[in-house]
């Protein structure tokens, strides 16, 4: 991969990046740093290159490992919840995966913590990171559901997979006022909650249904 992937053609061009970005102004998305981020981050750099036409579909695409790439409405509903109460500067991230969330966070907070439990996916993620020149990102090779208890509290945390229930490792390692986008459930079809920390006990909100890989235990 190299610096000129970055620019894309065709199905992967400028033009077409416009086109998603429109759609998610359609679909709801208001904050305009997160619409802007994701206006000139090269979504399909984090995909194989079979797929890399598709990256501007409104559509979860496969990354392997029987893992996916978050639809571009998805990760601007749940960038854009995570920001709502204002800028961050620690985040936590649960299953770094291709990494695409990864850089659109990086954007925007002052710093992200990234867990994977897959390593293949996790070494592919750190090297389109570095291609980007985001060095505010630090990845860890571990279980998700324990988070990095060594870096809490955070700000912020998000997981891009849907546990059965909350993980109590996550909420404790939140700051006071901290904000959880986490799905939650072990159907075809989850909530997405927010999670806001309020000194000993913590406030819950459903934002909207989602579809989620299952958060796993243990790593690869």
């Amino acid at each position: 991969m190299t610096p000129n992937d970055l620019l894309g053609s065709g199905m992967t061009s400028s033009r077409t990046r416009e086109r998603m970005v429109n759609r998610l102004m359609e679909q709801g998305i208001t904050d305009l740093s997160v619409i802007d981020v994701m206006r000139r981050t090269p979504r399909h750099i984090f995909l194989d290159e079979a797929l890399a036409h598709r990256a501007y579909e409104d559509t979860a695409l496969p990354i392997g490992h029987g893992q996916t790439l978050s639809q571009p409405y998805i990760v601007a509903r749940m960038t854009e919840a995570l920001l709502a109460d204002g800028p961050l500067k620690k985040v936590l991230e649960i299953g770094t995966g291709s990494g695409y969330q990864t850089a659109v966070m990086a954007q925007l907070v002052g710093q992200v913590f990234s867990v994977e439990r897959i390593r293949a996916l996790q070494d592919k993620a750190r090297t389109r990171l570095q291609l980007l020149k985001l060095h505010n990102v630090r990845l860890r090779h571990t279980d998700g559901g324990l988070g990095w208890p060594e870096e809490a509290g955070f700000d912020g945390i998000i997981a891009t997979a849907a546990p059965l229930g909350v993980p109590k490792a996550l909420i404790a390692q939140l700051a006071e006022g901290g904000r959880l986008i986490i799905p939650v459930g072990g159907g075809e079809v989850q909530d997405l909650l927010l999670i806001t920390r309020r000194g000993d006990s913590h406030e819950t909100r459903m934002l909207e249904q989602v579809r989620f890989v299952p958060m796993l235990g243990g790593v690869l």
